[in-house]
């Protein structure tokens, strides 16, 4: 494949009044509505197979479920529990090209780890046990190798409490210890998914609604300045996930609300691997302690009904917090007390109604893409670890029944910007974390005073970051950066001590980008 790449900066707050003027001009190929994981991918993928592609946003990248998830780049197991085997390859073969091709950067591999303490009972071993060996038969056949993701196996009790110290060791008699993909944060695959969009020619504009979608365009409205303005288009993507079915009411969309904590790493005495404990009575169904960026740990996750009108920012429920607290609790030697949930998020999982009764975490986490009876592709539900694979759906859609001349998708092979290449070994290992290769890039486009040093102390964000979310990201406000650039905004302590100095910065960025 050819790289023809420019550059990957999203329109900034001095350029965005130009792209949204040239939104308005001519016919483009595609037109998405939706910055979530799955937007962004189908304008990646349409704009990487030549296509002339503008999406819009009505508030910020990852504003919804994108930045709501688990941070997992899952392989299936569960899947394969409820017996929906053609979702588990379909997870285990994009888990594969996330880790070895599209974004490794991004990726780790995480050791999940079940311990077989008084909190897994014997038919919960045997279920967790056979579930691991048979993800690793996905892990096979999609052709990611050992060195990857490690295959499961039986451990001492020993090496489980070395991997978790804060495991109760009575009654502990070893576990058995598997592998998935993790993200270093879900907002940040968006964002990089974005800005490769970007580089392959794709314009991207938040802050711009989609007030009435049809078989040529849209009607949007800039919620900056309150202008409508008509974008045409050959093609249009409705990508909205749960506010799909505002927009299309021949769709039905049933959210399942997901809830996770946020405790302190010190709180569980830094873990190295993630715990997995069942919920109880429960074969298929677990609670997770994750270890994650910034000395974090997240506890998830729910999945409860959430009917109703469809809340911009989530609330997790106190039940759902004390539900979370007391199936992971018999695991430890020192249960959490609920003072030690420093941060809670919840989102809403954009599933398909189909009219069958029954609780949320029973319904298919299958995809849908299908052609609007108004002209345009509807492309919803799925998973993230999915989203490639269900935008080259949408995008084939789209190709055939209007007929645009272009060839498959070619984003199984495309690596996301950052993914190749090395950063030089002086480069801040948090910023190679975050960015990859790109890590020195975010450094040389600083252009205030000491790029290098944290934004307060405590917070392991640079100053270099901030700068770089308003130059190359698309963010416009602090929020921007506090809550899906940097993810600070998941501890509110944290996102209190840091807002003032992200305030200062950020404005100081936008006063230098404005004509």
């Amino acid at each position: 494949m050819t790289d023809r790449r420019g550059s990957s900066a999203l329109p900034h707050a001095g350029s965005r009044r130009r792209a949204l003027q040239h939104a308005a001009d001519g016919i483009w190929d595609v037109l998405v509505v939706g910055g979530g994981i799955t937007g962004v991918g189908v304008a990646l993928d349409a704009a990487a197979r030549g296509l002339r592609v503008v999406l819009i946003e009505a508030e910020d990248l990852a504003f919804g479920t994108s930045r709501w998830s688990s941070k997992l780049v899952h392989g299936g197991l569960r899947y394969l529990a409820t017996g929906d085997f053609a979702t588990a390859v379909e997870s285990a073969q994009e888990r594969h090209l996330l880790m070895t091709r599209i974004a490794p950067h991004l990726i780790r591999s995480l050791p999940q780890l079940i311990p077989f303490g008084a909190a897994v009972d014997w038919r919960q071993r045997l279920g967790g046990t056979a579930g691991m060996a048979m993800g690793d038969l996905l892990r096979m056949r999609a052709g990611t190798p050992r060195s990857v993701l490690a295959r499961p196996r039986m451990v001492r009790a020993t090496t489980a409490r070395r991997l978790v110290p804060a495991l109760d060791e009575r009654h502990l008699r070893g576990g058995v210890l598997g592998a998935d993909g993790q993200l270093v944060d879900d907002a940040r695959l968006v964002v990089t998914a974005a800005r490769t969009a970007t580089a392959y020619g794709a314009t991207i504009i938040t802050r711009t609604r989609a007030e009435h979608l049809h078989r040529d365009g849209a009607v949007a409205i800039d919620q900056l300045s309150g202008e409508r303005l008509e974008i045409r288009a050959r093609a249009v993507i409705n990508a909205t996930g749960v506010w799909a079915g505002a927009i299309d009411d021949s769709i039905r969309v049933r959210p399942s609300r997901g809830t996770h904590l946020v405790v302190s790493a010190a709180s569980l005495e830094h873990p190295r691997a993630a715990v997995m404990v069942p919920h109880p009575g429960s074969l298929s169904r677990f609670v997770f302690a994750l270890p994650s960026q910034l000395g974090r740990v997240i506890i998830g996750l729910t999945d409860e009904d959430a009917p109703g009108p469809v809340a911009a920012t989530p609330t997790p429920t106190e039940q759902e917090i004390d539900f979370l607290l007391a199936t992971i609790n018999p695991a430890l030697r020192s249960p959490l007390p609920r003072e030690a949930v420093i941060g809670a998020f919840a989102g809403l999982r954009p599933l398909i109604d189909s009219g069958a009764r029954g609780a949320s975490a029973d319904i298919s986490r299958r995809h849908m893409v299908t052609l609007s009876p108004a002209g345009f592709v509807n492309v919803l539900g799925g998973k993230l670890t999915t989203y490639r694979r269900m935008a080259e759906e949408a995008v084939d859609l789209a190709r055939d029944t209007f007929g645009l001349a272009v060839g498959p998708s070619v984003t199984a092979a495309l690596p996301l910007v950052g993914a190749t290449g090395a950063a030089p070994g002086d480069t801040p290992p948090q910023l190679r974390q975050r960015f990859g290769a790109d890590a020195a890039t975010v450094l040389a486009m600083a252009q205030l005073g000491n790029p290098s040093s944290m934004i307060v102390p405590g917070v392991d964000v640079l100053r270099a970051e901030v700068e770089f979310a308003v130059r190359a990201e698309g963010a416009l406000t602090a929020d921007d950066v506090l809550d899906r650039r940097t993810r600070i905004g998941l501890v509110p302590a944290d996102r209190d001590a840091a807002a003032p100095a992200v305030v200062e910065l950020v404005a100081e960025t936008l006063a230098s980008l404005t004509p």
